[in-house]
């Protein structure tokens, strides 16, 4: 039986122009995001990965090595519930929710309304974990001066290249729960093989985030 593939330029193709427009705006409020950051002399740092592969523990990990030296904020995309932006909250770094509903990325509207609620003139450094989700945040650019892709272990030795749009412009790519990999039967280097083969240019950490083992070595790629 032969395979049978659908490509994107066939069949119909819905709402084109509606896209590009949304895409289009969406570039435009990030790019008036940054200059809100710049104006203010923060630093931000998109974090993007799917549900589960440690985007929360790697901000918490992080903030605790640098609330000390930098003044921190983390603002906080999920569908509905508020779990890790309280869990940040407790770590004595100020938090903002952003509740999403059914929209499975933050957009750069959301981020500027979450910049409002945020005093801007006692913040050096912001941390915006995108909502748990591997392909929808990759075309909507934020804002941020770095990109984070977090992907793990557990999720199989085919992420990278069933997704490889959210690698193309990250910055630094951590590949964590490295502590699975003899249980996962996942080549980690098969992993930085895939991601180079994407993306040459990013930063490729392989971690345990929950120990913090990694995290160093981000910090440093991040120019911290």
């Amino acid at each position: 039986m032969s395979k049978i593939i659908v490509t994107e330029d066939e069949g119909e193709r819905l709402d084109i122009e509606l896209e590009e427009s949304i895409i289009r705006r969406n570039m435009l409020l990030a790019e008036e995001n940054r200059r809100i950051l710049d104006n203010y002399g923060i630093k931000a740092i998109d974090v993007m990965g799917a549900t589960g592969s440690g985007k929360t523990t790697l901000i918490i990990q992080i903030c605790k090595r640098l609330k000390d030296r930098y003044r921190i904020a983390v603002i906080k995309g999920d569908l509905t519930s508020s779990i890790d932006s309280d869990m940040i909250l407790k770590e004595g770094v100020k938090s903002v929710q952003v509740n999403t509903g059914r929209e499975c990325h933050l957009d750069a509207s959301q981020i500027r309304k979450a910049l409002e609620k945020l005093e801007l003139s006692s913040l050096d450094l912001i941390f915006i974990e995108n909502v748990g989700n591997l392909i929808c945040p990759a075309e909507f650019p934020l804002g941020s001066h770095k990109r984070i892709v977090v992907i793990s272990i557990t999720e199989g030795p085919y992420t990278v290249i069933k997704h490889p749009f959210m690698f193309m412009d990250a910055d630094i790519v951590v590949i964590n729960k490295m502590d699975l990999a003899e249980a996962m039967k996942v080549d980690s280097d098969k992993l930085v093989q895939d991601i180079r083969s994407i993306n040459p240019r990013a930063n490729v950490v392989k971690a345990i985030c929950r120990d913090g083992i990694g995290i160093d070595d981000i910090i440093h790629a991040l120019n911290l």
